[in-house]
């Protein structure tokens, strides 16, 4: 592997880590991704990208509205009985509900593939751009850790590990045409939850989040496991779960990490879930992964600046996680209405703005250099 001067390694070839490298690339650097998958490829199932996420992108000269559904997230609202507690109304705010495959292929074909390295495993990074795999020491102006939320590099060089949120998420995509047309919905059962979201292809993404005791639980057969729970729900939920193969329900715990002081040691950056990974519950993972893409590479010769706007970004968004989670967990009856009769007499110019704070967002210009 070839490194030359003002050159970039990046760790983990995620949706964070393409899109720094592709950045960085437009901001005039040498860039080599280094991922220890035998094969850089993107399995999951689907996700929601706000219109800050869509911002970024378009600053990475990108465009997916042809691999996406224009729809609303958190628009629509349900009991498990199939009671309406809200409708999308049009001051909703709009995103793209995408496959999280289709993303990652659009951002790895923005790179040439002499910038991808696989089966390459990072086992020592050092704060001077040293990075060590495979026996060789690379040396870098710049180390961009994008590793995840278990990411090595953080609990090398700082400190925290992945803290587990007492819930757990199934997660699927029904093949073409089984289960159509569908609209989007969230139904809001006490401790449980369930999205519904349409995808290109007549394809539907449907997740569960849900209390659990402790982290690891295994089960025998996850989809079986999800009609347990929500088998008795309102229609197309059971019938989305069951036309999914059993094979391809995925099943994760819900992790996040506590906060960590700076993004930034010396040549050595966090980004992405490394850096401030939090659960599902806002919709903003891939988007805040997405923008520190863009912040970083319109920073790359300021990193100060890149860690002061990044965590003043983050760190209230990770508290506002954590306070959804609480309340998403709550399974006390009159707390749960309580929120079900907020969600229905709330005004839609303040539903817009609950679901807005954290979509309202302008990218930075990536100076681009020859």
């Amino acid at each position: 592997m070839v490194v030359g001067e003002r050159n970039a390694l990046v760790i983990g070839a995620g949706i964070g880590g393409l899109a720094a490298a592709i950045g960085l690339r437009q901001a005039g650097w040498s860039v080599s991704v280094l991922e220890r998958a035998p094969v850089i490829a993107e399995v999951g199932a689907g996700l929601t990208l706000w219109p800050n996420a869509v911002k970024a992108l378009a600053a990475l000269g990108l465009d997916v509205t042809d691999r996406s559904v224009p729809t609303i997230s958190r628009g629509n609202i349900r009991t498990p009985r199939g009671r309406w507690v809200r409708r999308n109304h049009p001051e909703d705010v709009g995103v793209l509900a995408i496959h999280r495959a289709d993303l990652h292929d659009v951002l790895r074909k923005a790179l040439p593939e002499s910038a991808l390295h696989t089966d390459t495993e990072v086992t020592a990074v050092s704060t001077d751009g040293t990075v060590t795999c495979a026996g060789e020491e690379l040396r870098a102006d710049l180390v961009v850790a994008a590793d995840g939320v278990n990411s090595v590099t953080r609990r090398t060089l700082w400190s925290g590990d992945a803290v587990f949120q007492h819930r757990t998420v199934w997660r699927g995509v029904t093949p073409s045409g089984s289960v159509w047309p569908v609209q989007e919905s969230l139904t809001m059962g006490r401790g449980e939850q369930v999205g519904v979201l349409p995808l290109p292809g007549e394809r539907v993404y449907w997740f569960l989040t849900a209390n659990e005791p402790r982290p690891n639980i295994l089960y025998a057969d996850d989809r079986a496991e999800v009609l347990r729970r929500i088998g008795s729900w309102h229609g197309p939920i059971p019938e989305l779960v069951s036309a999914t193969p059993e094979d391809q329900v995925l099943h994760n715990d819900m992790l996040d990490i506590d906060p960590v002081p700076t993004f930034v040691k010396d040549r050595v950056v966090l980004l992405g879930d490394a850096a401030h990974a939090m659960t599902p519950d806002l919709g903003q993972g891939a988007c805040q992964a997405l923008e520190d893409a863009v912040v970083l590479a319109a920073n790359a010769d300021d990193l100060a600046r890149y860690d002061r706007e990044r965590r003043a970004r983050v760190h209230p968004m990770m508290a506002a996680a954590r306070a959804s989670i609480a309340r998403n967990s709550d399974t006390n009856a009159f707390r749960h209405f309580a929120l079900l009769t907020a969600a229905r007499l709330v005004s839609p110019a303040a539903w817009r703005k609950a679901t807005a704070q954290w979509a309202d967002w302008d990218a930075p210009r990536i100076a681009t250099q020859a």
